[in-house]
């Protein structure tokens, strides 16, 4: 079972290794970054410096977000050398562009907030009242951990927001501000069609996002049906095998924030002192088998 982690010593990373040993297998972790992709006719193959990859079961991708490119392209090879992956490089790619997975998800009928994306500076004012007012939010349209998320309560502040990332060539998206969720959030861990592990995160003072990277505190809930249900249902139409599915608290129910295709458990074992990390390779390995049964076939690009 391969794990791709650019650190070996990440406390996820250190997770899973621990759970497929466990389980009686042998993980092997490889830096995607040293991996190399070798391409011929009916046969793809990966080196790891230098050395051939055989035998490989099932790949778990750890992919940072400033290595997605590289990445994808690493976990595609294994996907065509006939490796079982969880998560693909399709559901990866899709979970890592917000806007692309707000779209999806919200033609599922997914309650997501109001958002809206342009370039045009002209009119911001219109901007705002398309996601109901101020305040109002501001996310890259690539980033993690909250880095890249910003709140706007002027128009000023906002122009002068946008300005800055649309000179530096950034692509932002503007969401409604939820002010009933009040700096909190749920974060649900999805594995196959199955929730494992829920915690709500609250913001520390004086902060609007509840990430743990940010200083939020995580507190273990047992999550209605209705939370269950938005949260597999989110990963299935993103085609996820494993996913963090963010939540916030609405008057009428859930309503999505984003989903993570590498999500970082330790808050979540920490908060609900379940075996996170075990889930995910009793998933990983059923998928190996039934992927070996329909006869790991080489995958076309």
């Amino acid at each position: 079972m391969v794990i791709l982690s650019r650190k070996r010593s990440l406390y996820s990373t250190r997770r899973l290794v621990e759970a497929i040993k466990q389980h009686g297998h042998r993980p092997l972790v490889l830096d995607t970054l040293r991996c190399t992709m070798v391409l011929a006719p009916g046969q793809p193959r990966m080196l790891y410096r230098g050395v051939d990859i055989k035998g490989v079961d099932v790949v778990i991708p750890r992919i940072g977000a400033s290595i997605t490119g590289y990445g994808l392209a690493v976990v595609k090879h294994f996907e065509m050398m006939g490796v079982a992956v969880l998560n693909g490089a399709s559901a990866i790619s899709q979970s890592r562009d917000k806007l692309r997975a707000l779209q999806l998800l919200c033609a599922a009928g997914l309650d997501v907030p109001r958002t809206v994306m342009a370039h045009d500076r002209s009119n911001v004012r219109k901007l705002v009242e398309e996601v109901g007012g101020l305040p109002v939010i501001i996310k890259l349209l690539r980033g993690t951990q909250g880095v890249g998320v910003m709140i706007a309560h002027s128009l000023q502040e906002l122009q002068t927001i946008l300005n800055t990332f649309w000179d530096l060539g950034q692509e932002v998206v503007l969401q409604e501000f939820v002010a009933e969720s009040k700096g909190r959030d749920v974060r649900a861990l999805v594995v196959g069609d199955k929730v494992v592990g829920a915690m709500q995160r609250r913001a520390k003072k004086g902060e609007f996002r509840s990430n743990i990277h940010r200083g939020g505190e995580g507190h273990p809930v047992e999550l209605p049906a209705a939370y269950v249900d938005v949260a597999v249902k989110a990963a299935q139409v993103l085609g996820l095998e494993i996913s963090g599915v963010d939540m916030l608290e609405g008057r009428a129910g859930p309503r999505l924030m984003e989903l993570n295709s590498s999500p970082g458990f330790e808050g979540l074992e920490r908060a609900t002192k379940q075996d996170i990390a075990g889930a995910i390779v009793d998933h990983a390995l059923v998928l190996a088998r039934t992927h070996a049964a329909a006869g790991g076939q080489l995958q076309a690009v």
